[in-house]
């Protein structure tokens, strides 16, 4: 037989998974034929690492809780 050995006022502890999730932002100039082409180009540059964002960048920060 298992004995409950917590106090009426105490919780058992449980695991939450929390998302954090950071915001940032920069404004680019792009040179391209049309809008499509501009956001490909900004993608490219953005994988190949020539466009970087910094803390200066940063917008807001949200926190989601799973359950």
């Amino acid at each position: 037989m298992k004995v409950n050995t917590m106090k009426k006022d105490e919780k058992a502890a449980r695991k939450f998974q929390i998302e954090i999730v950071e915001t940032m932002s920069a404004l680019i100039e792009v040179v391209a034929e049309d809008k499509q082409s501009a956001l490909l180009k900004a993608q490219e540059m953005y994988r190949n690492e020539q466009v970087v964002l910094y803390s200066d960048d940063f917008i807001d920060t949200k926190v989601n809780i799973f359950q």
